[in-house]
């Protein structure tokens, strides 16, 4: 009796067992009567490598597998003397379920560029590369929602299609039924979007915080996991125009409640991938950054240090350094700045709190001093910022004023204020990419080869 397993679940319990695996021919080399199949399925970094002699009827067939064939394999488990590789696969059986086109497939044993690999993002995943991320994004992914359910957080899914701009940048992406060749006008010669789908001007999103904050003021702890959408004509390797987020929102918490859960946020998850990823790890480290892992352990053990916005433009004043973008109270930090303080100044994690209000979100708590708002940044070295997040205003009177400096008063965000209207209480919350944190804990330097399609300027291929 044989039983289909994942190459990943090959340990010493099933030495000697006969086992069927499925999978896909990474390489195949012969020598004196033998095939010697690296088979890969997937589920784990290396795959494993399947032994098959000429004494199997099909041999004729098994010497001319190709990379890329797609074979079910059913042999005996056995201990390898192959260095690199604890077991292997004697063959008792090798079945060809799907030809590969030799020479026509893309990938070869060669090395690729990773340029090369975004023209053909539907067979990347198969590359040792983006099967190592791939996999670890998902680690994350569900350490993500592990980390928040275990702490009675609900899970929120708020809409894509919104009429609000949370960020009040106006990037979004319009969605509209309306036909493009024939657009209804009002007698102002505007687009007559009452005549739309949903009666109104509406976008993909930008972010789940409103709604995420309706439900903190019900449920108490809540958190969203969602694509968002931006509108920005950034051809960077920092950018992407659909992107998920991960926003939780939780009532009666100030700012510094909301530091201490983020630092135990970022620890659990790349805590998770120290633990299960080993190998993926030690292969991008090999490849992309080769101070990956002690980056990582470094993150998960070190306390994260805290200063204010004023404190941290003093210290940029002060440090001699010629920074290409100059420094001044007021200024929006640069990743040239963020870097300075995580690296050289700090040397670990830095919670960056209290920014000048004129560049922050309106639903930011003020501040006493009437400069600034609760605002905060987490800054990684080698990164820059990854974490955003404020303490939101909960007083009527303040939000409304902001609101209405901001151009956003009206039917449209009368619900936002009646969350202040109808027992408000001190909340906060932050916002995390999710490809940004991939892209950290992966080693990558392209936001592109974190994410399975991505959507760019000029490009929403495949």
């Amino acid at each position: 009796m044989t039983s289909r397993l994942r190459i990943s679940s090959i340990n010493e319990k099933l030495l000697n067992q006969s086992v069927t695996l499925n999978g896909w021919v990474r390489t195949r080399r012969g020598s004196k009567g033998i095939s010697f199949i690296q088979l890969y399925d997937g589920s784990n970094q290396n795959g494993i490598q399947a032994v098959a002699d000429e004494a199997l009827e099909n041999y004729e067939e098994i010497s001319k597998l190709t990379t890329g064939t797609s074979v079910s394999i059913i042999g005996k488990v056995v201990e390898s003397p192959a260095k690199g590789q604890a077991f292997e696969i004697h063959a008792e059986e090798v079945r060809v379920i799907g030809v590969s086109s030799g020479d026509l497939y893309p990938l070869q044993k060669k090395g690729h560029t990773l340029e090369f690999l975004r023209e053909i993002a539907h067979l990347r995943p198969r590359t040792n590369t983006l099967g190592a991320v791939f996999r670890l994004r998902n680690t994350l992914s569900w350490a993500i929602h592990s980390f928040f359910q275990e702490r009675d957080f609900l899970y929120v899914q708020t809409p894509i299609i919104t009429a609000n701009d949370a960020e009040g940048a106006g990037e979004m992406f319009h969605v509209t039924a309306l036909d493009l060749e024939n657009l209804p006008r009002n007698p102002e010669g505007k687009v007559d979007y009452s005549k739309d789908f949903f009666g109104t001007d509406v976008s993909l999103t930008v972010s789940g915080q409103l709604g995420a904050e309706v439900f903190a003021l019900a449920f108490t702890d809540v958190y969203t996991f969602g694509p968002t959408f931006r509108a920005e004509n950034s051809n960077t390797s920092r950018h992407l125009a659909e992107f998920w987020m991960i926003e939780p929102e939780m009532a009666f918490t100030d700012l510094q409640g909301m530091l201490v859960l983020t630092e135990e946020f970022l620890k659990y998850v790349i805590g998770v991938c120290l633990e299960r990823h080993e190998e993926e790890l030690e292969f991008l480290q090999k490849m992309y950054e080769p101070k990956l892992l002690e980056t990582l352990q470094h993150i998960h053990q070190t306390q994260f240090e805290t200063l204010t916005y004023t404190e941290a433009i003093d210290i940029l004043q002060k440090s001699g350094e010629s920074f290409e973008f100059p420094v001044k109270w007021g200024i929006d930090l640069q990743s040239e700045h963020e870097r300075f303080l995580t690296e050289k100044h700090v040397k670990k994690p830095l919670n960056l709190i209290d920014y000048p209000a004129e560049i922050k979100a309106f639903y930011m708590k003020q501040n006493a001093d009437g400069k600034t708002v609760a605002a905060m940044d987490v800054l990684f070295p080698r990164l820059g910022e990854i974490v955003g997040g404020s303490q939101r205003e909960d007083s009527l009177e303040t939000l409304s004023r902001k609101m209405k400096e901001h151009g956003l008063l009206g039917e449209t965000y009368d619900w936002y204020l009646d969350l202040r209207r109808f027992g408000s209480v001190p909340h906060s919350g932050f916002g995390l990419g999710f490809e940004r944190l991939v892209q950290f804990v992966s080693g990558m330097k392209n936001i592109r080869d974190v994410i399975p399609f991505p959507r760019v300027p000029g490009n929403a291929n495949f």
